[in-house]
């Protein structure tokens, strides 16, 4: 990591709406306004069943993620975002780290998320596997990766 470590960065699972309205602007900001995603397709169907996360530098939201379930075994990460001027901080992989932490708590033994194509490599830094071939969504190219959980613990019994 560089010289803005993850004790700079304070990344938390929203659990108020003041908090959610953080992520939101985060999201808006990199998704609708930089990336021009449409705003029904930025804010959708799935925004209750997840688990939302905000990351905050001295207070200001700069970060944002969320995370659901895919099905049983596997939790899909989406919405991984960072301000642009707060890029190749190290934020987006201190985020990361957080959102795998509490999908293993979850129970879940793997994450998959759909990667914007020029973002992939900084998930292939995160241990990630692509998987299948490169898609459109929002109009922008993506491919599917996926990475195993580390156990928080041995086997059941334990």
């Amino acid at each position: 990591m560089s010289h803005a470590d993850a004790h700079d960065l304070d990344v938390r699972v929203v659990r108020t709406d003041e908090q959610y309205d953080d992520a939101l602007d985060v999201r808006y900001a990199v998704f609708v306004d930089e990336q021009d995603v449409p705003e029904d397709l930025e804010v959708d169907e799935h925004e209750d069943e997840s688990v939302h996360f905000v990351a905050y530098r001295d207070g200001d939201p700069v970060g944002a993620a969320r995370l659901r379930e895919k099905d049983d075994t596997t939790a899909k990460v989406e919405r991984v975002a960072v301000l642009r001027e707060y890029r190749g901080e190290g934020y987006g992989r201190a985020i990361m780290r957080e959102v795998e932490a509490v999908a293993a708590a979850r129970g879940y033994d793997r994450v998959a998320l759909h990667a914007q194509t020029h973002a992939a490599p900084f998930y292939d830094r995160l241990d990630y596997e692509r998987v299948g071939e490169e898609f459109e969504e929002a109009g922008i190219p993506h491919v599917t990766m996926e990475k195993a959980l580390e156990s928080e613990g041995g086997p059941a019994g334990e």
